[in-house]
């Protein structure tokens, strides 16, 4: 066995550092230091997660009562009467209001009564999931009987897939809040990804190191480093104000968007160009190549998978903004999806942030859930963004 020196012999050597033994004690502190914070950090994101999906969970699910529903003028004028008196408190004012829509998708439906599955309000909801509510004495009873006899059904919840925002909490879906976001990010794509990687690819590849290029590079690295709300102001005096585009439309949030997302993109594409050895540009110098083949034929198709993972990242980012949307009117109540980039339309935080203000119960876990489905998108494009990096990869 290889004896360990004393403290003695240590000293007694000439090439004994003093302040070795500190530095050891300093880097043990510090390694207890990161493994803390990086435990902290886990257990926070743990409890965000468990605290999310517990309020998000119930969402996914919603009540139907089992009542006679009947189809005449008077129901049709005056939905109240559409149900016996008792269960006017407890159904759903929202789905009895779409009587009309019944009849005309089915003419025979006039002058009958049927017994049917009707959406619950949202306080008998509230009730069943044994969460807060303002359900009055005799409604809880009512509704304790009709579960006893077979009346009462908790259903997947494709209300909040299939509709729009809705001031009735239990008719509210994330459906036009979905389409407006896809629309947005299509136009914000469509500006920011070819502006983007062509302005990388000129500063990067064919502009001269001067006063002028320095200046633009210092400029393009602090504007992805400014506040987004400033973006929003900035849509707002441009494309609202100065060219007098339709407000809350996709089409304004998309290019505003494309403002923010542009610095993203092009500081992560002229690093992927960056990344292509310099052997390669000279190999195709000296088969007498111009420098625009190849840069268009050599070097962007090697740095590709990077300029595709970093535009992907900065559209994740886009997806969940919310400051420079709110600015130029992307969280107005949009209770039907817009049709063009034309129309009115909101985005997914932005109705998240409406929701998350409402005094409503259930609205809190609509939110939760929303949250849910943003985080599996965005989630989803940075997982996308990972398997392009290293499936398309190139290592030199």
């Amino acid at each position: 066995m290889i004896k360990r020196k004393s403290k003695k012999t240590q000293e007694n050597n000439p090439f004994y550092d003093p302040a070795l033994k500190k530095r050891h004690r300093s880097a043990k502190r510090f390694k207890k230091f990161t493994l803390t914070s990086l435990i902290f950090s886990i257990a926070f994101l743990a409890f965000f997660l468990f605290d999310i999906i517990g309020k998000g969970t119930p969402a996914f699910s919603i009540t139907y009562l089992k009542v006679d529903v009947s189809y005449n003028e008077k129901s049709l004028d005056d939905s109240r009467y559409a149900v016996e008196k008792k269960y006017r408190k407890i159904v759903s004012r929202a789905w009895l209001r779409e009587l009309p829509k019944h009849v005309e998708a089915d003419p025979k439906l006039m002058n009958t009564t049927h017994k049917m599955w009707v959406l619950a309000d949202d306080q008998v909801d509230q009730y069943m999931k044994a969460h807060h509510y303002k359900l009055k004495r005799k409604d809880r009873a009512l509704v304790d009987d009709m579960k006893a006899n077979g009346l009462v059904d908790q259903r997947f919840n494709a209300i909040f897939f299939k509709n729009g925002d809705s001031k009735i909490p239990e008719f509210a879906g994330l459906f036009s809040a979905m389409v407006g976001s896809v629309l947005t990010l299509i136009i914000t794509m469509l500006v920011a990804f070819p502006l983007g990687v062509m302005t990388a690819i000129y500063l990067e590849e064919f502009a001269e190191d001067n006063k002028f290029t320095r200046l633009i590079e210092v400029n393009i690295n602090n504007l992805a480093a400014i506040p987004s709300i400033l973006f929003g102001l900035l849509g707002l005096a441009i494309f609202i104000n100065l060219f007098g585009m339709p407000r809350s439309s996709p089409l304004v949030g998309g290019l505003t968007l494309a403002l923010m997302t542009l610095p993203i993109i092009i500081v992560s594409s002229r690093a992927a160009l960056r990344a292509v050895p310099d052997s390669i540009r000279q190999a195709g110098y000296g088969l007498g190549l111009t420098k625009i083949q190849v840069t268009k034929d050599h070097v962007l198709p090697l740095a590709f998978p990077g300029v595709l993972t970093g535009s992907i990242i900065g559209l994740a980012q886009a997806m969940g903004e919310t400051a420079p949307l709110i600015i130029i009117g992307m969280i107005a109540f949009i209770p039907d999806a817009p049709t063009s980039v034309m129309d009115a339309a909101t985005v997914m935080p932005a109705q998240l942030f409406t929701w998350a203000g409402m005094p409503e119960r259930m609205y809190i876990e609509k939110t939760a859930a929303g949250i849910m489905v943003l985080l599996s998108v965005l989630i989803s494009l940075n997982a996308i963004a990972i398997y392009l990096r290293k499936k398309f990869e190139v290592k030199w």
